[in-house]
């Protein structure tokens, strides 16, 4: 959900996706984020939350695809755990993942619920931006990870 909106941040995740681009076809897919009031109330925040799921759907729906919600209530791993649960995508014939990072107000639970797993990548909250950020790197860390690379240290 949401755009890059300064360039430092668009840069970053362009270098991870020109990375990404020697191993896999990597694709950043920005939905607009619903724009509330200051100060939602929680019937507001799920109608948003519902509305940004509309819009997710159809990359649910892709035929194959392992899903993975970004939540703080997910699974924690370390990156050697995310390489093999993206390795094993591969060899279960996956041939698409799609890692979904929420707007502020986070992701629908119906989403939620529809996807593979859930990843928490700290029980602390970070910025959009710089999640998005930092899972391209994790993403980018996986392959290295696999490939044995210098990378990952």
């Amino acid at each position: 959900m949401g755009k890059l909106k300064e360039k430092y941040w668009r840069d970053a995740a362009q270098e991870y996706l020109k990375r990404l681009g020697a191993f896999c076809k990597a694709q950043v897919v920005e939905i607009a984020e619903s724009r509330l009031a200051g100060e939602p109330s929680d019937k507001e925040i799920a109608a948003a939350l519902e509305i940004e799921g509309a819009a997710m759907e159809k990359y649910l729906n892709i035929s194959g695809a392992y899903n993975i919600a970004m939540c703080i209530e997910g699974k924690m791993l370390d990156s050697e755990e995310l390489s093999a649960v993206l390795s094993r995508c591969g060899t279960m014939g996956r041939s698409t993942v799609n890692l979904i990072i929420g707007s502020s107000f986070g992701i629908a639970p119906g989403i939620k619920s529809r996807c593979d797993l859930r990843l928490s990548m700290s029980k602390m909250t970070f910025p959009h931006q710089l999640a998005r950020v930092m899972l391209l790197e994790q993403v980018y860390r996986s392959f290295m990870i696999e490939k044995g690379g210098r990378y990952h240290k």
